[in-house]
């Protein structure tokens, strides 16, 4: 069905999520590339601009910001995105009837809201659905395709060392090599490499950390990080170090944006699942990764989610001890 609708297509458009990682940006290039080799052309697009760390991938100087005013989109393509709200105003500022979507993505809140949806929960990056897309449509997985489809796989299992990855995952992965990707090069750009406003960020949160009742978690304030330059609307990791503490059940950080608003990134641990958490408060993800966004200001939004987290740890900790009991 997506090739059928592929074929059709004349003007595509191709959109991943605002506040972008690296399989946002992988899935998105490695689209991009797919369809050259279709003898088609796809508008690439994300509301944010490509962080300095992803600037290897190919395409990244072809990511626009929005829709080009002039061309009728009949497809568009959404990748790596949980719900329509999670492409922007890239999505939102298209005309009605919007074009035919192919929802293609790997969180479990997925909503579904393609035209067409290839939607595995189960695979730890979208960039792992495409390259079984891409074999079974024979496109040739050339070294920059693998670039971009590796780097998807890498940040989003961490180097590939989180719950979830699979022999299959780790074939993807050495095939993707095999085909040209430099797993060391994009393991260094995508996670290790930080510029110093990240280091800043990371102690300004670290610095400002509380624990109670199995949450560990930071607010930081707009004014903190525009005084370290920091751009990101993630906190680029700090929420995952707090996740990683002992004691801690689940890790949170709350940032304030220049709007006011309020993003959040939530981590946790088996047996427990944030992604309740996130759903229940606008967002979405993983049950060990999820985020959401809050309207302001920044304490009422702390508060709110710390008695959300903590009244989850409650809950989810009686059912595991429940099921215990049972077995």
């Amino acid at each position: 069905m997506i090739q059928n609708s592929l074929e059709k297509a004349e003007k595509i458009l191709v959109i991943t999520h605002v506040d972008p990682d690296g399989d946002a940006f992988g899935s998105l290039t490695a689209i991009g590339l797919a369809l050259m080799q279709l003898n088609q052309h796809g508008t690439l697009i994300c509301d944010d601009s490509v962080p300095e760390r992803f600037s290897y991938l190919p395409l990244t100087n072809k990511v626009k910001k929005k829709p080009l005013r002039s061309v009728n989109y009949d497809l568009l393509i959404a990748v790596d995105c949980g719900d329509e709200f999670r492409m922007g105003k890239a999505f939102s500022s298209l005309p009605d009837p919007k074009p035919f979507i192919i929802n293609i993505d790997h969180h479990i809140t997925n909503t579904l809201f393609g035209d067409i949806n290839l939607v595995e929960p189960k695979a730890t990056s979208t960039t792992e659905i495409l390259y079984q897309l891409f074999i079974d449509m024979d496109i040739v997985i050339s070294a920059e395709i693998a670039t971009s489809l590796l780097t998807g796989l890498v940040t989003d299992t961490l180097g590939f060392h989180t719950v979830g990855v699979t022999p299959a995952t780790l074939r993807t992965g050495a095939d993707l090599i095999e085909a040209g990707a430099d797993l060391g090069f994009i393991t260094m750009r995508a996670l290790d490499v930080r510029p110093m406003s990240t280091f800043e960020l990371w102690r300004t949160g670290m610095n400002k950390t509380c624990f109670e009742e199995g949450l560990l978690w930071a607010s930081i304030t707009n004014q903190e990080r525009e005084a370290v330059n920091f751009r990101s609307n993630s906190s680029v990791g700090l929420v995952n170090l707090l996740a990683d503490v002992e004691e801690a059940l689940m890790g949170a950080v709350l940032m304030e944006m220049r709007d006011g608003t309020i993003r959040v990134g939530l981590r946790c641990r088996p047996p427990f699942d944030v992604s309740e958490v996130a759903v229940a408060l606008g967002g979405g993800g993983h049950p060990l990764a999820s985020g959401c966004t809050l309207p302001g200001p920044l304490g009422e939004a702390e508060t709110l989610l710390v008695r959300s987290c903590q009244e989850a740890i409650v809950r989810q900790s009686h059912a595991v001890s429940q099921l215990e009991m049972g077995t």
